[in-house]
């Protein structure tokens, strides 16, 4: 590991291939190298105790910067539903009570919304991203891309709410390939946000 190396608080290898794509993409990261906190066995998981996507994404952004000693970078995101009072927000991956248990999320959600028309059914969905340094620094940005539920669930290419999230051209999210995903998404234009931090920081 080097000087110019940043964890990704994240054991997930798709997000993994995103953020390198993204340095890869910004000629003033040449030479910034993007690792999985895999990479640190004795690094354990982060409880995210907070109730806000900002204290989530600190809370784990930062315990890794301190584990490891190397800028650590972490997000967390979620559907906020207009209609819901911007729910299930920070809870949405454990809306039906187990973590992850996507189509009984999606049930429960379109269930809780069954007599509501379906264009008031706006919604987005909301990305935080924060950088934190070993010396306390921190920068957080946002990302968001906005649409409405569908209750017409299609598109086997995401994961959560991506099949009943309907976008202004009437695709879902989980038809999209991961390119055009990746170019619109709440977590793509967060990060996106956060490449001037990174160059700040990362190359002073």
């Amino acid at each position: 590991m080097s000087d110019r190396t940043v964890v990704l608080a994240t054991r997930n290898e798709g997000k993994l291939r995103e953020m390198r794509q993204l340095v890869a993409e910004t000629p003033e990261l040449i030479g910034v190298e993007v690792v999985s906190v895999a990479s640190f066995p004795d690094v354990g998981e982060v409880v995210e105790s907070g109730v806000t996507f900002l204290e989530n994404s600190s809370l784990k952004a930062q315990a890794v910067a301190k584990a490891t000693g190397l800028p650590a970078i972490a997000d967390d995101s979620g559907l906020a539903v207009d209609i819901l009072g911007g729910c299930p927000g920070v809870f949405s991956a454990l809306w039906a009570g187990t973590h992850g248990a996507d189509q009984a999320n999606i049930d429960l959600l379109l269930a809780q919304t069954t007599d509501v028309a379906v264009e008031r059914l706006t919604a987005k969905f909301v990305c935080c991203v924060v950088l934190a340094l070993p010396d306390g620094t921190q920068r957080s940005r946002f990302g968001e891309v906005h649409g409405r539920l569908t209750r017409d669930q299609r598109g086997d290419n995401g994961f959560g709410y991506d099949p009943i999230f309907e976008l202004p051209d009437g695709r879902s999210l989980a038809e999209l390939t991961d390119a055009e995903k990746n170019a619109i998404s709440h977590r793509g234009n967060a990060l996106r946000a956060l490449r001037a931090d990174l160059t700040e920081l990362l190359t002073r």
